[in-house]
């Protein structure tokens, strides 16, 4: 199952970038939170995060496209865990003639966490302390954003966005909490990297 989700979060991308000449790379950081989503916006106390990611186009057109993306990210949780994924989200976007730009991104992946303190476990009279080999969860999400093309004329604009993201970590504890939900709150920017063109291009 892990393989067949790398395959599709990282190669199926790299084989539909085709023969692209620029491919966009998004980076955010963002700030994660315990809650229910749609019940709240800004969470305190801060707990952050990074994430890297890229996206190519299924189809697009003038004012809207329908797109794929492979993100990887890590956030820290010092009350919880602090967890590494991958994952992919397939989204839809409608951009206005002077740049204002809306998503909607529905995704799945995989994450690994590892708690942030120390755990013992009771053997032989004693507390032992117990090695972490972290928990594999399942991770799907569904997030909104508001973007804005900075040079809106041209084909690859810079782009600055706000990412509100829910998310649920499955499975989170089966005999006692089997799901735990999370918000994220993202800040970032995607930009483009050429490719190097043949001398016959």
């Amino acid at each position: 199952m892990n393989r067949i989700l790398i395959y599709l979060i990282f190669i199926t991308p790299t084989v539909l970038f085709g023969q692209g000449k620029a491919i966009p790379i998004n980076i955010s950081i963002f700030n994660e939170s315990t809650a229910i989503p749609f019940t709240r916006f800004v969470t305190t106390p801060i707990h952050p995060g990074l994430q890297l990611g890229t996206e190519f186009n299924y189809i697009s057109k003038v004012h809207s496209r329908l797109f794929q993306t492979a993100n990887l990210y890590y956030f820290y949780h010092n009350h919880l865990a602090q967890g590494i994924g991958l994952y992919t989200e397939l989204g839809y976007e409608y951009c206005l003639k002077f740049g204002l730009a809306f998503q909607a991104l529905l995704g799945v992946g995989y994450m690994h966490t590892f708690a942030t303190a120390d755990e013992f476990t009771f053997s032989n009279g004693h507390y032992e302390k117990k090695t972490d080999k972290g928990n594999a969860r399942l991770f799907p999400s569904l997030s909104f954003d508001i973007g804005y093309y900075i040079k809106k004329s041209e084909k690859n604009s810079p782009e600055i966005f706000v990412r509100y993201q829910s998310w649920i970590e499955y499975p989170y504890s089966p005999d006692f909490i089997p799901v735990m939900t999370h918000i994220s709150l993202h800040i970032g920017a995607k930009f483009f990297i050429n490719k190097k063109m043949n001398n016959n291009e």
